[in-house]
């Protein structure tokens, strides 16, 4: 290494919560942790269309903590910016990043031809940011590692990827750098879950990435959230309206699934018609059945929830269901309303006031699930405003991420007292709790970097 020193970019998810990319340069090897896709805010999504400030082609390799969007998204403009190494992550994480990036680069092709046959972008053409072609020259470069395992990368360099909770597969990534130790946090999961099991701990971090998400905010227990979904679904259906649930495909939708069909077991929702539409959403039912020792579910549990669920593929059903006004739950994508089906849902039915929106995840500052919780009465859909007269409700009981307290608890197994905390992936008021929460709990100071900063390690 030159000069024994490290530099860490800060390539995403630095001072926000989108993007998550930290590329350490070693000085003989360059290896970045995430390659995630910015979302919410115009100005951050522009910058998936730029050049990183790295030289693409020189890094030898990618580590995934897990599979959803905002931190595998960029890894076909990776590809195609000329990187040519590996990309390790856990089973499910990499199979779940081949389902996101497939419906990720269908999607974007399917916006840019609707666009231009519509006419309602300033490109032209409009292209996608990737499409299917990018995605399939990017999954030969996926390499699965056992999780809690030593994997050997190069000479003196080591990883481990530890169970993490958040989503099936998802990882805390530990880097050995010549005896030094870096933590990625990655996205914590919960303590108590109805699908995941609990976050395993670092026991020692040198340097530590810690995830800010839900920086001092505290969620309720996720049974107390039960009764009030049930509420907003009777109340709903009594008076002639349909339930519309915006989720990530991966976990949240399963999760949400759990929930109605356990309500509808229990003889205490309606029997409407419950549509689970997503293409991804049902290509990961399929890897929970696959994943046994990821995850709660038994074989009998899935096969009986499934049961229930009218799962929908195809594009031509979304456009029949959407103008079907018969009461019913729809649970589709996007999770913040950023693409996916359900803003096909909501072009037809947005404008009819007997309907609930519910949000069960992050919203993330931007993007249209934050706006309309705010309080707007508009939604742009497909280049075309549309009036917005739906109830909106949120239940923050439900998230896959830690709170404050289990974000405090995660790093109290570490036994050493790290050099530099830097913390990330948050806002900038969730980003300076935490910091606060650290410094009280433990007497650490912790930093917060900003976008493309550059952070000397001895």
């Amino acid at each position: 290494m030159d000069n024994n020193k490290i530099n860490i970019h800060f390539l995403g998810a630095a001072g926000t919560v989108t993007g998550s990319k930290y590329l350490v340069d070693t000085g003989d090897k360059k290896i970045l942790i995430d390659c995630g896709l910015f979302q919410g805010l115009k100005e951050l999504r522009l910058k998936n269309w730029e050049y990183p400030p790295v030289n693409v082609a020189d890094i030898d390799a990618v580590l995934l903590t897990h599979g959803h969007m905002d931190h595998t998204g960029y890894l076909p403009r990776l590809v195609k910016q000329g990187f040519k190494g590996p990309i390790y992550g856990t089973n499910p994480t990499l199979d779940i990043a081949k389902i996101i990036l497939n419906d990720s680069a269908k999607i974007q092709e399917q916006e840019a031809e609707r666009a231009n046959k519509e006419g309602y972008s300033k490109h032209s053409p409009a292209e996608p940011l990737y499409d299917l072609n990018d995605v399939e020259k990017t999954i030969p470069h996926f390499k699965d590692v056992p999780q809690a395992q030593w994997i050997p990368l190069f000479d003196g360099i080591k990883a481990r990827f530890q169970y993490n909770g958040h989503i099936l597969g998802a990882t805390f990534i530990e880097l050995d750098v010549e005896g030094k130790r870096f933590v990625f946090s990655g996205d914590i999961g919960r303590t108590s879950d109805l699908l995941l099991y609990p976050p395993l701990k670092p026991k020692r971090a040198d340097v530590l990435f810690i995830e800010s998400t839900y920086g001092g905010r505290f969620h309720p227990d996720e049974m107390e959230a039960l009764p009030l979904i049930e509420k907003l679904v009777n109340d709903t259906i009594n008076r002639g309206g349909s339930l519309f649930i915006p989720s990530f495909s991966v976990e949240r939708a399963q999760l949400m699934m759990l929930i109605f069909w356990k309500l509808l077991k229990e003889h205490k929702i309606p029997k409407v018609q419950m549509i689970m539409d997503s293409p991804m959403g049902a290509s990961v039912l399929e890897l929970f059945h696959r994943t046994r020792d990821w995850h709660r579910l038994n074989e009998n549990e899935c096969d009986e929830m499934c049961s229930h669920f009218t799962v929908v593929s195809s594009y031509r059903e979304t456009m029949e269901l959407r103008t079907d006004n018969k009461p019913k739950i729809v649970i589709a994508g996007s999770g913040m309303l950023t693409g996916g089906r359900m803003l096909n849902y909501l072009e037809t039915q947005a404008q009819n006031p007997n309907n609930t929106l519910l949000f069960v995840g992050y919203q993330a500052e931007g993007t249209r699930g934050r706006k309309l919780l705010e309080g707007d009465k508009e939604l742009k859909v497909y280049g075309k405003w549309v009036p917005f007269n739906m109830e909106v409700a949120e239940i923050q009981g439900l998230s896959a991420h830690a709170d404050h307290a289990e974000l405090m608890d995660w790093m109290d197994n570490i036994k050493n007292k790290p050099e530099r905390i830097f913390i990330v992936h948050g806002e900038k008021e969730s980003a300076e709790a935490l910091q606060k929460g650290i410094k009280e709990t433990y007497g650490w100071d912790a930093e917060i970097p900003q976008l493309y900063t550059i952070e000397e390690i001895e």
